[in-house]
């Protein structure tokens, strides 16, 4: 039984999984993956999120300039134990190399929308309190 209620990534969940989006990130900007998809695409790793063994680590990446996000997502997928290799000298520290799981990050669309939202009119009405308030 855990001696503390977490409610959120440990520190060290935390500052592995920026040594693995470093490890990561450097294998992808050398071009070491051979694989058409990967090869014409920047990808933006995000955040890498760590399982509390730290044997998963989950990428969220954001294909630039690509016309179909899924089929990079399955490219990465598909050459992660590849990449595993290739990031193992960075992550020698490691007791386990984690294993790699990629998902496309939807937080830069999501706080587009929230952005729109609150530009709205409703909103900015509502906010800027011209409206006179009825008793």
């Amino acid at each position: 039984m855990a001696r503390f209620a977490s409610s959120g990534p440990s520190q060290r969940q935390l500052r592995v999984g920026e040594q693995v989006r470093h490890a990561l990130s450097a294998v992808l900007q050398r071009g070491e993956v051979r694989d058409d998809v990967i090869e014409n695409t920047v990808i933006s790793i995000n955040e890498v999120r760590m399982s509390p063994d730290l044997k998963i680590a989950t990428a969220f990446v954001s294909p630039l300039g690509a016309s179909d996000d899924e089929a990079v997502i399955k490219a990465l997928a598909r050459n992660a134990k590849f990449i595993r290799g290739r990031v193992s000298s960075a992550l020698r520290q490691l007791k386990y190399m984690p294993e790699f799981r990629f998902r496309l990050d939807t937080s830069f669309e999501n706080m587009s929308r929230i952005d729109n939202l609150l530009r709205s009119p409703e909103v900015v009405r509502d906010l800027s309190g011209d409206e006179k308030e009825e008793d």
